[in-house]
């Protein structure tokens, strides 16, 4: 070895440039971190002037596996170097393949005497490399400038709830730049099945965005591995926190982090997707969050939905896992090339962490290209036959006789799959992505792909029914959680005589997913309807009848069921009711910096005839401020306003979003928010 002080005194990696040209400046400023396929430029700082005829080599070090930059470009897509020397200064540009394996790397510098023997070695020096959809030959590329800043920048979303005909929009942030938060979705890769069985084998296919895709899809749920989140369906949370109290990903990352890889309590189908938009977004994998309405979870794989009631219309609950339709179900769509499946497959992939079927024995699904499904191409992995039914599925209702016999009283072939939807690139509004998934509902195309598809799986489609002489429609206003209100069915005679038919209404709480909890109200009576006119028949639910059964979804379903001797078969229809909650009015006035304390206010007004205890507001905001609790003190009484208000100093520039949730005992799940401009100092 020279001298003991060494003749390269600072390797300088430039953090502050690189990041800037490599649009990594949000996650940190201060470490390395670059996307691969793209330059970088380091410094090196020497004592003396460097030796003649010495030269440098650069090793990098990922885990186990081990790579040496070659010096010049030569054939091949491999990591190389080049340097220009002035003074007591070199400049290095190393520049990574598009294929590089993403991860931190150690860097080792070494000075080479002429015979081959290292003079000088410094190797405390890391950085991390990411996808970049920036450029042209990552299989994550993606062409248009406003979707990067979407689906990559972009730390704010908004996720689609509620159901296909009164969608509700929930902000959500995904703050996947926020501090810690990039080597938190490392650690969740490192806690992978696939990691932990062979390290080196799962770091070499991490150049991969279908592998590291398919990866966080099984780690954002904790089912069979360390992962991210646990999911439940129903109440009590007392030993977590509920689903919808979420308000973004960043606490749950960190929480699982913090508690050594163990899963945080709860999660439900838009915390699961929201949680990994913000991973996959985070290692530059372009992720949108979907949502679709009327979602079919087919358990069996026969493309149809089989529900079975009794005569009294109570749902039939079977010994094995059952076929259900979720009011709505949030996944998550990466763009990605497909070199792994025939051409036409690129673009936009299904990926869903919410444990439902297990995929290759894992609790995950996807990717899965959204042509495929639109296509009816059931055979190209991953999981089409499963996302190709939550879309595509027809549900059909039996009633069995207390003969075991099953009657078949209702075929829907056009309530599943409504209204896919996702935020626009263009602000904060809907966008329908219905297309990408299928052809026009009802239309030739789309019944040719579903019998394609079903052909695959030998399955028989059913045949529409026709129309009889009797029709049935159930008719609501939006009503608000709280109040009382009318449901209308409406009994319509198209035949030539009048009709005599009995009518029997039911009123139930459901989840989103489908659970059934209680009946609230039910009423049967004897309806005569005159030749080609309509009779109406009102179902009236007060607060007090919803309240006790109602859950955290405030969903209720109504089915009608009407009986006439003159049809063969019963006729029922079926609607669900979304009961809309207040929002929490969010206001920060005045002129918003970076690191100057701003307050923020919140208000909210009791709708309820009842007072609410144990009040609770909950802020947080990308660049704003992490997660905080206020809570309120006393009762807050029907029609009463609660206020407060909290001061915080915004960490970074931009346009950002500020997020609260109020819960209690009795009124749970009402969100606010406010946009935020937050300026240079």
């Amino acid at each position: 070895m020279a001298n003991n002080k060494g003749l390269i005194i600072d390797v300088d990696l430039r953090s502050h440039e690189n990041n800037l040209a490599h649009r990594t400046r949000e996650i940190d400023q201060e470490r390395l971190i670059v996307r691969r396929g793209q330059p970088f430029s380091i410094t090196l700082q020497f004592s003396d002037s460097f030796p003649p005829k010495h030269h440098l080599e650069l090793v990098l070090q990922l885990d186990k596996v081990l790579i040496k930059v070659q010096k010049e470009h030569g054939a091949g897509a491999k990591w190389w170097f080049s340097q220009h020397a002035a003074q007591d200064e070199m400049l290095l540009t190393l520049h990574s393949p598009a294929d590089a394996i993403i991860g931190q790397y150690h860097l080792a510098v070494l000075m080479m005497s002429p015979d081959g023997r290292i003079v000088e070695r410094t190797d405390k020096n890391s950085f991390h490399l990411l996808f970049n959809p920036w450029c042209k030959d990552d299989a994550v590329y993606l062409p248009d400038e406003s979707l990067l800043q979407e689906y990559v920048m972009n730390e704010d979303g908004i996720i689609y709830m509620g159901s296909w005909d009164n969608i509700n929009s929930l902000p959500w942030n995904f703050g996947q730049f926020e501090d810690y938060v990039m080597d938190i979705c490392f650690e969740v890769l490192d806690n992978s099945k696939e990691a932990l069985k062979n390290s080196e084998m799962d770091i070499e296919r991490r150049s991969d965005p279908v592998y590291v895709s398919r990866i966080i899809t099984a780690m954002v749920n904790s089912n069979d591995d360390r992962g991210v989140l646990r999911g439940r369906w129903h109440e009590p949370y007392s030993d977590g926190v509920a689903p919808h109290r979420w308000t973004g990903s960043v606490p749950i990352l960190q929480q699982w982090s913090e508690a050594g890889t163990s899963a945080v309590k709860y999660g439900q189908c838009w915390v699961f997707a929201g949680v990994t938009c913000t991973v996959l977004r985070c290692l530059g994998i372009p992720t949108r969050l979907i949502t679709n309405f009327s979602s079919a979870h087919d358990v069996d794989g026969n493309l149809s939905l089989d529900f079975l009631l009794t005569e009294s219309l109570e749902h039939i609950d079977g010994k094995d896992r059952q076929d259900s339709s979720w009011n709505f179900h949030c996944w998550v769509e990466s763009w990605m090339r497909r070199d792994d499946l025939p051409k036409a497959n690129d673009g936009w992939q299904v990926l869903d962490s919410t444990p439902q079927e297990r995929s290759d024995g894992e609790f995950c699904c996807g990717p899965c290209p959204v042509t495929a499904i639109k296509e009816g191409n059931l055979g190209i992995k991953y999981d089409a036959p499963f996302v190709f039914a939550e879309v595509n599925a027809d549900i059909i209702y039996w009633i069995v006789k207390q003969n075991g016999q099953r009657q078949k009283i209702r075929v829907d072939q056009e309530s599943v799959g409504k209204n896919i939807s996702t935020k626009s690139v263009h602000g904060d509004h809907r966008e329908d992505v219905t297309l990408h998934y299928k052809y026009p509902e009802g239309s030739k195309k789309e019944r040719e792909v579903y019998e394609k598809a079903g052909h695959r799986l030998t399955v028989l489609t059913n045949k529409k029914a026709e129309p009889g002489q009797l029709q049935l429609s159930i008719k609501h206003a939006k009503p608000v959680f709280g109040t009382d209100f009318d449901v209308i069915v409406k009994v319509r005679n198209e035949g030539g005589r009048d009709t005599h038919a009995q009518l029997t209404m039911v009123a139930m709480a459901v989840t989103y997913n489908s659970l059934h909890l209680e009946e609230c109200k039910r009423q049967t009576v004897s309806v005569t309807v005159p030749a080609h006119k309509a009779h109406k028949e009102v179902l009236r639910l007060h607060y007090d009848d919803y309240v006790k059964c109602v859950s955290e979804h405030h969903l209720i379903r109504v089915k009608a069921l009407l009986k006439a001797p003159e049809e063969n078969e019963p006729i029922m229809t079926i609607a669900n009711i979304s009961l809309s909650l207040p929002e929490v009015l969010v206001q920060v006035p005045g002129r918003v910096t970076v690191q100057k304390q701003v307050t923020a206010y919140f208000s909210f007004t009791n709708p309820l005839p009842v007072p609410l205890k144990g009040g609770v507001f909950t802020v947080e905001g990308a660049g704003l401020l992490s997660a905080t609790k206020i809570n309120v003190n006393g009762d807050i009484l029907p029609g009463q306003k609660v206020s407060a208000k909290l001061s915080f100093s915004p960490m970074r520039a931009g346009v950002r979003k500020l997020l609260v949730d109020f819960d209690s005992d009795r009124l749970k799940n009402v969100k606010g928010h406010a946009t935020v401009v937050v300026h240079k100092k």
